[in-house]
């Protein structure tokens, strides 16, 4: 009995399970993010096409209306140009928000499919599924805002590669920040309808209340409150100034602290992101 017994291994001495390294599975899981976006021909042509089209079609119909009227957008904020110039910032961040939709929605699939169980059970830190997914939607949303970007000179005049570095460094920030948010609403949902109409009533109106399409200085009182209070302002405040060269949004705070407070804004959607992902569903999944 005793030579038995000691033949059996202690616990202790049982081999562990090797744990993956964050950074090999967050690279894994945003490569396919990227393949799963360029197979998909028609997601790639809609998401060039569909951006181009509104700006083109609600900044020229409002540009004209709103010159015949004596009520540039542009003017009323201060800097003396037309709609069209006005919405172009905002249509970039709309890039961003539907990337952010599309993206993330890809979290219900997974689950439905069994991949998101498959990657749970794996022996990697859930920081990876964050990271992973966040990156990659992000990914997605700069090719899509730079491509985008190509129409610049459309508004006004090229201001140099330092400003276009500046410009894709708050692209980058908005990315991930709407991307993050996207996956703080999709982790606990098992139902895509149901994920739209969260969609709707959360991101929706946290883009039509950032300064995308009017500025808070021609805002209704409670409208402006809830500017105000909208933290994709100050992102959305930062990159009209860069890319027109003036505070359009108008939110009467240096571009320094925009900047800072965007960055915030980042950095709490990522940390709440990474909170409800390490939360244990009721499901197991």
């Amino acid at each position: 009995m005793a030579e038995a017994a000691s033949s059996i291994p202690m616990k202790a001495n049982r081999p562990r399970p090797a744990t993956g390294g964050l950074w090999a599975a967050t690279a894994t899981l945003w490569k396919r993010e990227m393949v799963r976006f360029f197979r998909q021909k028609n997601r790639v042509v809609s998401a060039l096409v569909t951006p181009v089209l509104l700006w083109v079609g609600l900044g020229a119909g409002l540009d004209r209306a709103f010159v015949q009227t004596g009520e540039s957008v542009g003017e009323a904020s201060g800097g003396g140009v037309g709609y069209m110039a006005y919405f172009f910032p905002g249509t970039i961040s709309m890039i961003l928000l539907f990337t952010a939709i599309f993206s993330t929605i890809s979290v219900i699939e997974d689950r439905k499919e069994g991949f998101m169980q498959g990657v749970l059970v794996a022996p990697i830190p859930r920081l990876a599924i964050v990271l992973g997914k966040v990156f990659g939607g992000a990914s997605i949303a700069m090719i899509q805002a730079l491509v985008f970007l190509l129409l610049w000179p459309m508004v006004g005049t090229f201001p140099g590669w330092a400003v276009a570095a500046a410009v894709g460094g708050l692209l980058l920030l908005l990315a991930v920040a709407m991307t993050a948010m996207g996956l703080c609403i999709a982790w606990p949902m098992d139902s895509t309808a149901a994920f739209h109409a969260v969609m709707m009533l959360v991101l929706m109106p946290m883009w039509f209340l950032c300064g995308a399409i009017f500025p808070v200085s021609t805002a209704m009182p409670w409208l402006r409150f809830l500017m105000w209070a909208n933290p994709l302002t100050y992102g959305q405040s930062a990159l009209s100034e860069t890319i027109l060269g003036y505070d359009a949004v108008q939110t009467g705070l240096p571009l320094s602290l925009n900047v800072f407070l965007a960055m915030t804004f980042t950095a709490a959607a990522l940390s709440l992101a990474v909170w409800i992902v390490s939360q244990p569903r009721k499901d197991g999944v």
